[in-house]
């Protein structure tokens, strides 16, 4: 599974040892790299992220006090150079603590614990419903997972395109997106999520759903392509 993971770091050679880390795992998708706290709170507002990787000491907010601010979030690895403030870490709930300078063997080891977290996460989220309510005028509007082509953001309205029809909601892409269940559905730019299954072909930077023609951003091909990748038949 790809993990979508951000860096929050005020220090820019922290910032790029973090991603040099991450592009060699394979598995992580780094999203954004913030150098403070209020960038990651716009990340995290607009996109679901899976995985936080959070400094302590940073300018007008500290790492600690952010996290403690956040009523939804990600799973969470502190980076600090300071190992004074681990139990205080723990207390809110992060996967781990890593102090800099962070060697590789440590990073694994603390990236692969998110992937064994995650991928449980998963398995028992494949468990539920398959099925979500939306509130679309004066009624509730149930929606089957299977009937989903693709999803459409505008401001603080999401309309869902169906195989019946297509229902407008007042809500946010953010909502909808942890609702759906993992590995089923992708975001191929910032007002888009198909359904993988009804994804009938990419052309250029463009995919075909029905008689829909979707643009693909260039921040989300990458994991596009990679599950193409994966179900392509080789010569």
């Amino acid at each position: 599974m790809n993990i979508k993971c951000i860096i929050v770091d005020d220090e820019p050679l922290a910032r790029e040892g973090l991603e040099l880390l991450i592009q060699d795992t394979g598995f992580l998708r780094l999203s954004a790299h913030c150098s403070n706290a209020m960038e990651a709170s716009q990340v995290l507002a607009r996109e679901k992220i899976d995985l936080m990787f959070l400094d302590i000491e940073m300018p007008k907010i500290r790492g600690i006090d952010f996290l403690r601010g956040l009523t939804s979030k990600p799973l969470v690895i502190i980076t600090t150079a300071y190992p004074n403030f681990a139990l205080e870490g723990f207390e809110l709930n992060v996967l781990d603590y890593l102090v800099k300078p962070i060697t590789p063997e440590r990073f694994l080891r603390a990236v692969n614990r998110a992937q064994e977290f995650l991928q449980s996460k998963q398995a028992t989220s494949t468990e539920r419903e398959e099925f979500f309510f939306v509130k679309c005028n004066n009624s509730y509007e149930k929606i089957a997972y299977q009937d989903i082509l693709f999803i459409e953001g505008s401001q603080n309205y999401v309309t869902i395109y169906t195989q019946q029809k297509k229902i407008l909601t007042l809500t946010t892409m953010k909502s909808v997106e942890e609702q759906l269940p993992s590995g089923k559905f992708l975001r191929i730019q910032k007002s888009f999520i198909v359904a993988v299954n009804k994804i009938q072909s990419l052309s250029g930077n463009e995919i075909t759903i029905g008689t829909h023609k979707i643009p693909v951003s260039k921040n989300y091909k990458e994991e596009l392509m990679q599950l193409i990748d994966k179900h392509l038949i080789k010569k």
